[in-house]
C-alpha cells in the first residue's frame, strides 16, 4: 500500500502535515467564532468548558475512524468501514447519509464566503461571489491534490495568523485592562457550573467539528497510508480543540455582556464575537478577523468538495453509483469526473441559497444531520468489524468506546432542529429506496 500511485490510479503525495492541513481546513481554525454567543448563552458562561467536553465527545469519533482506517485502508471513508463492518447495502446508506454533509457543508462555507465578501465588498453580489468561490476552489481541486494542499497550506496558515493576533491582543487588553468576567469563568461559568447547561451546549459545540472526518477519504492517496491518516485524525481534533478552547477562553473574559443578557437577546448571539472583539480590542481586528473568514470559509469547501470528490469516486468503483465517477485523471491523478459532480452539485444548493434571504439559515439546518448519522454508523462498524466478525478481546477499543460514541451522537440529533430531522429522514428515505432497487455491489479492494 506504500506505492507511489496505487491500483485505484490514485497518486500518493500526502504527507501527514497535509493531512492534517485538509483537516483543519474543512473545520476551520476560528469556528467557533459564529456559534460562541449562543454556546456563551447556554452554558452560563463556561464556554470554554464546553468545548473542552466536545473535544472529548468528537474523541470517541475520532478514536472509531482511527481504528476504522487501519483496518480497511480504502478511499470512501465511512462508507467503506460500513461496507465491511456492517455490509454492503449498510455501507451504501452510511455513504449517503455522509453526503448530505459533504454535499452541503461546502455549500454552506460558499454562501458564507459570498456573504461575507459582498459585505466588504457591496458592488458584487453575494451570488457573484458564491460562483467565484466555487470556480476558484474546483479548478484548484482539479490540478491535482498535491496543487491544492500547497494552497490550502497558505490559506490555513493565514487563518492562524490572524487567530494569533487575536490572541496577542486579547492577551494584552487583558493585562492592561484586566477581564470583565472572573479569571475562571471561561470554565466554571458565570454566578455557579451547571453540568446539565454545559451539556445542553456541547450538542451545539460538537457540530464545529465535523469536517475532520474528511482525512479518512485521502488514505489512497496518503504516504504511509492507514497509519498516517489514523494519526492525521486524532492530532487534527486535538489540535482544533486546543485551538477552540483558546479562543473561547479569552473571548468570554472579554465579552461585556453577561450570559442572561445575551440569553435575553438572541439577535445578539449571532455577532458576539465580533461585538466583543470591536469593543474590547478595536474595529481593525474586527475587520481581520471577517476577513479571514471569508477567504478561510471558501478554502472550507476546498477541503469539502475533494472529500466529496472522494466519496462519490469510492461509490461509483463499488458500483453503488454510476461507473464513471469512478474514472481517474491521467494527468493531475484525482477522480475528475467525481469532482465536477460534486462542484456542479454543490453550485446548484449554495447557488439557489445565495439568492434567497434566508438562504444560509435553510442550509444550516440540514447539513450536519448525514454527518452524525454516518458517525453513528461508523461506530457501528467498529463494533461489526472487530467485536463481531474478528471476535477482539479489546472490549474497551472495539466494543465500550464505539457505544459511548453512539450515545453522544443519539443525544445530539435529538436536540436537533426539527427540520433537520425532517430532512434528514427523507434523505434516508430515498437512500432507502435506492439501495431497495440495486443488486450486489462490488466493495472490495481498489482495481
Amino acid at each position: 500500500m506504500n506505492d507511489p500511485v496505487g491500483s485505484s490510479g490514485l497518486r500518493r503525495s500526502l504527507g501527514l502535515r497535509d493531512l492534517v492541513v485538509y483537516g483543519l481546513l474543512f473545520i476551520a481554525p476560528m469556528a467557533p467564532v459564529g456559534v460562541f454567543g449562543v454556546l456563551d448563552a447556554r452554558s452560563h458562561g463556561a464556554v470554554a468548558a464546553v468545548y473542552l467536553a466536545a473535544t472529548v465527545a468528537m474523541g470517541f469519533t475520532a478514536f472509531s475512524y482511527a481504528q476504522m482506517v487501519r483496518a480497511v485502508p480504502r478511499t470512501g471513508s465511512v462508507f467503506a468501514y460500513a461496507s465491511a463492518g456492517l455490509g454492503e447495502r449498510t455501507g451504501f446508506i452510511a455513504g449517503w447519509l455522509v453526503m448530505l454533509d459533504y454535499l452541503l457543508i461546502p455549500a454552506v462555507a460558499y454562501l458564507f464566503s459570498g456573504i461575507a465578501l459582498h459585505a466588504l465588498v457591496p458592488g458584487v453580489s453575494r451570488f457573484v461571489w458564491t460562483v467565484l468561490a466555487v470556480l476558484v476552489t474546483t479548478g484548484l481541486n482539479l490540478a491535482g491534490v498535491r496543487t491544492a494542499a500547497v494552497v490550502g497550506f497558505a490559506v490555513l496558515a493565514l487563518e492562524l495568523v490572524v487567530l494569533a493576533v487575536f490572541v496577542v491582543a486579547a492577551l494584552v487588553v487583558l493585562v492592561r485592562q484586566g477581564a470583565v468576567r472572573p479569571a475562571l469563568s471561561p470554565l466554571t461559568g458565570v454566578g455557579g457550573f451547571s453540568v446539565r447547561a454545559v451539556l445542553g451546549a456541547v450538542s451545539v459545540a460538537v457540530l464545529s467539528y465535523l469536517g475532520f472526518d474528511a482525512i479518512a477519504s485521502f488514505v489512497e492517496e496518503a504516504v504511509g497510508a492507514s497509519r498516517a491518516v489514523a494519526r492525521a485524525v486524532l492530532l487534527c481534533l486535538a489540535l482544533a480543540g486546543a485551538l477552540f478552547v483558546a479562543q473561547t477562553y479569552l473571548a468570554a473574559l472579554l465579552e461585556p455582556l453577561t450570559p442572561e443578557q445575551l440569553a435575553q437577546r438572541p439577535a445578539a448571539q449571532d455577532s458576539a464575537f465580533y461585538d466583543t472583539v470591536e469593543s474590547a480590542i478595536g474595529h481593525w481586528l474586527h475587520t481581520l478577523v471577517a476577513v479571514s473568514k471569508a477567504i478561510g470559509a471558501a478554502f472550507a469547501a476546498l477541503a469539502g468538495q475533494a472529500a466529496a470528490g472522494r466519496l462519490l469516486f469510492a461509490m461509483g468503483r463499488a458500483r453503488r453509483l454510476p461507473r464513471a465517477l469512478a474514472v481517474v485523471d491521467q494527468d493531475s491523478g484525482v477522480p475528475r469526473v467525481a469532482l465536477l459532480s460534486s462542484a456542479v452539485l454543490t453550485l446548484v444548493a449554495a447557488g439557489w441559497a445565495a439568492r434567497r434571504s434566508d438562504g444560509l439559515d435553510q442550509l444550516t439546518s440540514v447539513v450536519d444531520i448525514g454527518a452524525l448519522s454516518a458517525f453513528a454508523l461508523l461506530h457501528a462498524s467498529v463494533i461489526g468489524w472487530y467485536t463481531v466478525k474478528q471476535g477482539s478481546p479489546d472490549r474497551v477499543r472495539h466494543l465500550v468506546v464505539p457505544l459511548l460514541g453512539i450515545a453522544v451522537i443519539v443525544a445530539v440529533v435529538v436536540t436537533a432542529a426539527h427540520t433537520a430531522q425532517l430532512v434528514g429522514a427523507l434523505w434516508l428515505a430515498v437512500g432507502l429506496a435506492v439501495v431497495a432497487t440495486q443488486r450486489g455491489g462490488a466493495v472490495g479492494e481498489p482495481r
